[in-house]
Formats: C-alpha cells, structure tokens, sequence
C-alpha cells in the first residue's frame, strides 16, 4: 500500500486540494476524482484543516476525532456534515475527505477521489465516517457501495444513520466482507453536530436557514419604511450564494406587496446562476401575475419561468413544510418578513440562522423579528454560534458581518428532545396589520 507523498503539503492547504473541472459533469459518486471536480458555482472554499504527518499512527480515536473535524469543514444544507478518514492498517493517515454540500461528492467518495488521483492502493485500508454511509443513489451513488469497490477492508462510523432513505450502509458493507464498527463513544458528538438535520428529517420537513440583515439595533427598515440599502454588497452577495445552495427560498404576501422581489439567485456580478431555487409565497392573498416572483415578465436576456414559483395558501408553517417536503424540497431558506423569522422561531422549525449587521444604529424603525410571544427571558429562542470551515461563525463582509447560528442543543443522541414552541399569536399582537 504506497502512502499520499503529498499529505505534508495537505497538512497545510484545504483537503482534498480541487482545480477545476475540465470534464463533464459526472453523474454519480463512481465518476468522480479528485482532478474532475471543484467548488460549483457559489461554494466558498474551506479554511485550512490541520493534519499529522504521516510517520504518526493513529488510535481509533484519534482517526474518529480527525473525521469529525473534517466534517465541520463542510456547510450545512440539504445534507448532513460529514468527515471521512482513511489511514493503512497501522493507522497511518492517508487521505481525508469532507462533504460540501448537497450535489457534491459525499465524504467517503471525497475521500476515495483523492486516493485515486493520488495512485494510492486502498487494499486492507480503513475508513473512519462520522456518519454511517450512506446505502441510497440520491443526486450522487450510494457510499456503502463505493467503500466496498475501493478495496477498504474495515470501516467505523460513529453514529448510525436510521433515516428513511439512507439506512443500510453497514448492512451492506458486511454482506461485501467488509469489517465494520459502530464506535458508540462518539454517537453523541455525531448527533450533536447534525442535530438540526436530525430534526428535520425525523419531522419529514425541509432543514430551514433564516435570513435577517439589519442595523446594530436590529431594525430592518427605518420609521418611514426606506430599507434599501442597509447592508452592502459583500452581505447581499453572500445572501444570494445562500439563496443558490437552497432547494426553495420563500417570502411572505406582505414582503411580496410591498417590495415586489425577484427572488432569483444571482452571483457577483449580478448574473443569474443556472441552478435556481424554487420561489415560494405563503400567505392566502393570491399573487398576481404582473408581481416578478411569478417568472412571467422576466428582464431582457432571461427566460420566463413561471413554473418555479409556488403560492402556498396558508398561515400554517407546518402546511407550507408539508407541501414543500412533497415537492422534494430539503432546504429551504426564509427570505422574506420580519413576521416570518418570528412565526418559524416560535414554532422551533429554524434550524440555522444567518445574521447580517451593518454598522448602522436607528433608535427607531421596523424590528427585525416579531411575531414572538416571549413574555420572560427564559421562553427566548437559544441559539449558539456554528463555526463550520465552509460556513465560519463570525464574518466580516466588507463593512458589514455575518454572524452564523444554530439553536441551542434540544436532547442528545439516547435523548433526541422535544420541539420548544411559543404560545402562537395572532394578528393584533404584530406591530403592522397582516396583508394576508
């Protein structure tokens, strides 16, 4: 089994090192390498994952421990964070690898792409997952049976992924010969870091990214409703990237009145991506076709697209995930409302928020969030900040930031939780009457 002569220079750079794509796009994890893939459009590289050098054997748990690292590089979505290690049977580390989000090569093919640009002979190697592989051909192949192909010989995984697409992994790893450990002592590390996503598929709903920009005061417009621009470009060009990762962005009928938004994703320099999100209004005034979130009157150069906008006609979060979640909807982000953060807030359906401030104080204005019934400090939505590689928790955006959270831990992996929902309210408490 020959070792990565380049691992020394990886120990520095971001794993696995990527150019750009100058083949097709392939159409499952086995077509991929580490020469045939790059960031697609609008994925931020990761920041520098340190490793050991190669002379180092490492214990089980250290091998665990590097996986979960890894995948902390990656960023949060339709998928979960995942890290996969490969060392040779004496634990020397070969080649690691972490998932980038939904559409990309999953961590054990990342992993497998790097060993076989590298020329590396994975026979009798092992493979450390922080998530059980995956037994299911999605926008990418199943893991479980790449592992298997490559030649490794023993797998650990540190939490079992029971969900309803993915089961199955190990399983099937055993029937190919292939060794394979659940290490329990790190299901609970595991969990925590995909906690959210956990929820959201066990709920059978989207995973849920929240947008706000305001001032430092919180408030998102001034007293006489002008807003436009609080925050720059650098934060209003990171909200699109935002946008494009997502399988649906969605606004209320009061933002869509009032500011009559596109709602496409666009990237620096103003161009629409290929890959647009689903455009979704939820509200039960029907919105006309002359409002531009409809697709029909697109500007020159664009096609109309009327089939990627959907009016959801309800008040209800829970209805609107339903519809979604039928339609194949994973991610959604909430674009649009003050009274939309809050309505999903209390209902505990965030899971992951991104807050961006301008360096701007107004004393007075419209709020950033309402729609929450928080009589005492302790029914406050906790939420904690989540530094991924891909995705860090603090960003400054020329002159803005960005600041990247999750909600507070609801349970652990032998005690998942409950969901921590507010007292709903109804119309008369929001600080502006509903344009329904």
């Amino acid at each position: 089994m020959s070792q990565n002569p380049s691992l020394q220079v990886l120990a520095n750079a971001h794993l696995p090192v990527t150019i750009a794509p100058s083949v097709s796009s392939p159409r499952n994890d086995a077509d991929y390498s580490a020469a045939e893939y790059g960031h697609l459009a609008g994925l931020p590289a990761a920041r520098t994952l340190q490793l050991p050098g190669p002379e180092q054997e490492l214990s089980h748990a250290e091998a665990m421990t590097l996986a979960l690292q890894a995948a902390r590089q990656g960023i949060r979505g339709a998928n979960p964070l995942v890290g996969a290690v490969i060392t040779d049977a004496h634990g020397h580390l070969l080649h690691v690898g972490y998932h980038r989000g939904a559409g990309t090569p999953h961590a054990e093919a990342d992993a497998l792409a790097a060993a076989r640009a590298a020329g590396t002979d994975l026979t009798g190697a092992r493979m450390y997952v922080s998530l059980e592989p995956c037994n299911h051909t999605g926008r990418t192949g199943p893991c479980s049976h790449a592992v298997a192909e490559a030649g490794i010989s023993e797998l650990y995984y540190a939490y079992s992924d029971d969900t309803e697409n993915a089961a199955g992994g190990a399983a099937y790893l055993r029937s190919q010969g292939v060794t394979v450990h659940a290490m329990e002592e790190f299901a609970n590390a595991s969990y925590q870091l995909n906690e959210r996503w956990f929820i959201a598929a066990a709920e059978r709903r989207p995973f849920i990214t929240a947008k706000s920009a305001s001032t430092l005061d919180g408030f998102i417009a001034a007293a006489d409703g002008t807003s436009k621009w609080i925050t720059g470009p650098a934060a209003r060009i990171d909200g699109h990237l935002i946008r494009h990762r997502a399988d649906a962005v969605m606004i209320g009928t009061r933002t869509t009145l009032m500011d009559d938004p596109t709602l496409d994703a666009r990237d620096a320099n103003g161009e629409r991506f290929e890959k647009q999100p689903l455009r979704v209004v939820m509200g039960k005034t029907e919105i006309t076709e002359n409002y531009r979130v409809r697709g029909l009157n697109p500007p020159e150069g664009v096609e109309a697209d009327p089939q990627n906008f959907l009016q959801v006609f309800t008040h209800d979060p829970r209805e609107l995930l339903d519809e979604l979640y039928a339609r194949g909807v994973r991610h959604l982000m909430i674009e649009g409302g003050p009274g939309m953060v809050g309505l999903f807030a209390g209902e505990d359906f965030i899971d992951e928020m991104v807050w961006y401030r301008a360096p701007m104080i107004m004393g007075q204005g419209k709020s950033a969030v309402y729609r929450l019934l928080v009589d005492t400090l302790a029914q406050a939505p906790r939420l904690q900040l989540d530094d991924l590689g891909m995705f860090p928790a603090v960003r400054v955006l020329g002159n803005d930031t960005a600041t990247h959270l999750v909600p507070a831990p609801r349970g652990t992996a032998q005690e998942p939780g409950e969901r921590r929902t507010l007292p709903k309210l109804d119309a008369c408490h929001a600080p502006e009457p509903r344009l329904d």
